[in-house]
């Protein structure tokens, strides 16, 4: 059988903890996963996690960053124009860009293909493969929103980094696991990140209390301790 990898791109936005949610819970679900992240997205997670990535040294930084042994997971680095991924021939399921800076969605919007991240992009929604967009900026300038709009007309699920309260999270990492149920629900990889809403006001309040510091088998977060959250109820405050 032959292998049809996600594609997970990492710009340079704030929120790469979001990213590494996604690609382990990806890797949690027995997913192939090929990743790239651009040259400002390395500047990203070296503030945000104080570990280097380098290309020469993927397998080590991106396991250190993962907290994780590495399991099917393909580097590209984020100036190879000849990379799998550039091509619509090199099939994939799909892809996520995550987190998506205002100059990636730019970029995205465009066509510009000026790294593999965007070509990338551009190379899954020609081929009308699931792309997944999710901005982390706030508030958005109105360049940025007629682009976020053309994302979605050309046929992208645009996917805000916007966690809800409701559920009475207990910590940051709980947040950074419902964006990341969020992307999987839309790219239809099932996960064990968060209890589902079941109709009922306050169940998932009472039952975090009993599960917080509990720990989560599969969530995609290794070693944090962290609980389920709740998914969206119907009609949730936004």
């Amino acid at each position: 059988m032959s292998r049809t990898p996600w594609v997970v791109g990492v710009s340079g936005a704030s929120g790469t903890p979001y990213a590494k949610a996604v690609i382990n819970a990806l890797l949690d679900a027995g997913l192939p996963v090929d990743v790239i992240v651009s040259r400002a997205a390395r500047l990203t997670i070296l503030d945000e996690t104080g570990i280097a990535f380098r290309d020469n040294h993927w397998q080590d930084d991106l396991a250190k960053w993962l907290d994780r042994e590495l399991a099917d997971v393909r580097y590209w680095t984020a100036t190879d124009l000849a990379a799998g991924p550039a091509s619509g021939s090199y099939r994939t399921a799909g892809m996520v860009v995550v987190p998506a800076s205002t100059a990636a969605v730019a970029g995205l919007a465009q066509g510009l293909s000026k790294d593999l991240l965007q070509r990338a992009a551009d190379v899954t929604l020609k081929e009308r493969r699931p792309l997944v967009v999710v901005p982390r900026e706030t508030p958005y300038a109105r360049s940025t929103l007629v682009n976020l709009l053309a994302l979605y007309d050309a046929g992208a699920v645009v996917l805000p980094a916007s966690p809800a309260f409701y559920a009475g999270a207990a910590s940051v990492q709980q947040l950074v696991d419902f964006v990341a149920a969020k992307v999987l629900d839309a790219i239809g990889v099932p996960h064990s990140l968060i209890t589902r809403w079941a109709g009922e006001l306050g169940a998932a309040r009472a039952q975090g209390a009993g599960t917080h510091g509990a720990g989560t088998h599969g969530s995609g977060i290794h070693g944090s301790g962290a609980a389920r959250t709740v998914a969206d109820p119907p009609g949730a405050p936004a």
